[in-house]
């Protein structure tokens, strides 16, 4: 009875750490900690994204996500203007490495350069053939060390992002 016992204890056990898997799309939206929603306008466009307390993003319009064992967003489709996007991440040492997204059958690749604070210092992009480099400048952070202002220049024009991040207690 008590093999028994001990037996079920060890199984339970291993299911609850199974069930405490830990997401990363909090890393995946360049962010840190428990983060509870990003907030940013991009372009003219609101961009809301909220996430559970394990890291998980909530996002409008997020359909067939898939998760590597360890909790890495391995791909996804989102509804954006009316179109079905379908984008792929490729992951190391626990930073994105590049994303691609497919939009009507074409392919753009976006590859990932960090900085000493573990914020993008680069994205470059391939546009079917054509690479595009997009630096990223004059950051602001935080106090839990997440940024909440960039800069970047974009064929000729600076443009800044600025976001606001809540947090759970």
């Amino acid at each position: 009875m008590k093999k028994l016992f001990l037996m079920m204890t060890v199984l339970m056990a291993s299911l609850c750490l199974q069930a405490q898997t830990k997401f990363h799309d909090v890393e995946l939206n360049e962010a840190k900690g428990p983060v509870k929603a990003i907030k940013m306008t991009l372009m003219g466009a609101d961009i809301n994204i909220d996430f559970s307390q394990d890291g998980k993003m909530q996002r409008a319009g997020m359909a067939d996500a898939v998760y590597d064992a360890e909790g890495y967003l391995q791909s996804a489709k989102w509804e954006m203007r009316g179109q079905q996007v379908a984008v792929s991440f490729k992951w190391e040492n626990g930073k994105l490495k590049s994303q691609t997204v497919n939009v009507m059958g074409n392919d753009i690749t976006t590859a990932y350069t960090y900085n000493d604070n573990g914020a993008p210092a680069s994205q470059e992009m391939n546009l079917g053939g054509q690479t595009m480099s997009i630096p990223y400048t004059d950051y602001k952070y935080d106090s839990h060390g997440n940024w909440t202002s960039r800069k970047t220049t974009m064929m000729g024009q600076e443009i800044e992002t600025s976001r606001t991040i809540t947090y759970y207690e």
